[in-house]
């Protein structure tokens, strides 16, 4: 499915029907699908977390809190972009949720127009990670498809050596190197050396 044209979709996550009720009305409004859940441990039972694209919780719920749901997510690695909605009193523990890794967090009442805008926010940062993984899935796919000795053949290319180097140090010859090295770019598809470097780097990040 193409990213940029997939279907939008959010999770409300409140136990106060009339304040889903409200956002709900306000969220679709925009043209956002939604869906609603009264619990953190109910929107855990579904597949939810997979499917939306951003997440609005009330922070200090029954059962689960949302601090509690942020680090069950990120613990499970579900970059799900989360957007809090809060009592005053609870501001301070927003404030501890975003450097946790909120989206963003609003204090009841807040301003509609304001609260849209930020999850537009969400929804292209949502939109970002999964263009990403979904490029990076392809590259994986494509390094998959070499062959064990191309695998060898690949970062002593990219590291510097040249084909006779890097035949030396894996005893075989120049001109079987210079056969890898183009199986590599084509399987990688890889339009030069440079992107064919690039490519390697997302595979395998230099250590800092």
């Amino acid at each position: 499915m193409d990213i940029e044209h997939a279907p939008r979709l959010l999770a409300i996550l409140d136990d106060d029907k009339s304040v889903q009720n409200a956002l709900q009305d306000l969220i679709e409004s925009e043209g956002i699908s939604t869906l609603c859940f009264d619990s953190a441990e109910q929107f855990l039972d579904g597949g939810a977390r997979y499917q939306a694209s951003c997440l609005v919780a009330d922070i200090c719920m029954p059962g689960m809190s949302g601090i509690e749901l942020l680090a069950r997510l990120k613990f499970e690695e579900c970059a799900i972009p989360i957007i809090f909605i809060t009592a005053r009193g609870d501001i301070p523990l927003a404030v501890s949720a975003m450097k946790e890794g909120a989206s963003d967090f609003f204090a009841k009442p807040f301003e509609g127009r304001v609260f849209l805008a930020a999850i537009e926010r969400a929804l292209e940062k949502s939109r970002n990670a999964r263009r990403k993984a979904l490029e990076h899935a392809e590259l994986l796919a494509r390094y998959s498809s070499l062959t064990p000795r191309e695998q060898e053949v690949l970062p002593l290319l990219v590291s510097g050596l040249m084909n006779k180097q890097a035949a030396a140090h894996l005893g075989i010859t120049e001109y079987t190197v210079q056969i890898h090295r183009g199986h590599i770019m084509r399987k990688m598809n890889a339009d030069s050396f440079a992107a064919l470097v690039r490519m390697a780097e997302r595979l395998c990040p230099p250590r800092q």
